[in-house]
């Protein structure tokens, strides 16, 4: 198997909220809208995120052995790396107008150098917002530490 993701994909309880939270609120752009079942964002070059309503999603995993339940999601956070401590202070702010939840307020990081916070959006995806200055990605793409 290649070392690659091409979709990751969440279990949404209330695919309304999603919407009006990343499009409306945040100005993401859709790269498919199907409403009541799956709205899907370009996140970078060959990479999808698939907010998939719950229902659907049980369904569609078809009572799967061990799972007991898609809603929520936990030990997961979703990253966004910003440019400076400002960007991360204006992205939070911007994420809360959207109706987003802020968990841990704009800080300096307990580790690694980092600025960051944590917001949950209203289906509880958590999203970390940083700026981290031994962080960055090179002309081809790759993420480069140090």
């Amino acid at each position: 198997m290649k070392q690659q993701v091409h979709f990751i994909t969440l279990a949404t309880a209330d695919l309304d909220a999603a919407r009006s939270f990343y499009c409306e609120g945040l100005g993401w752009q859709r790269l498919l809208d199907v409403p009541g079942e799956i709205i899907f964002f370009q996140i970078a070059p060959g990479v999808v995120l698939g907010l998939f309503d719950a229902e659907k999603f049980d369904r569609d995993l078809g009572g799967a052995a061990g799972v007991t339940g898609t809603t929520g999601a936990s030990g997961v956070t979703l990253a966004h790396n910003v440019d400076s401590p400002e960007e991360v202070e204006e992205t939070v702010a911007l994420m809360m107008a959207a109706g987003g939840s802020v968990l841990k307020r704009p800080q300096p990081g307990e580790f690694g150098g980092i600025f960051h916070a944590h917001v949950q959006d209203p289906n509880g995806v958590v999203w970390e917002i940083a700026h981290n200055p031994g962080w960055r990605i090179d002309e081809n793409g790759d993420v480069v530490f140090g």
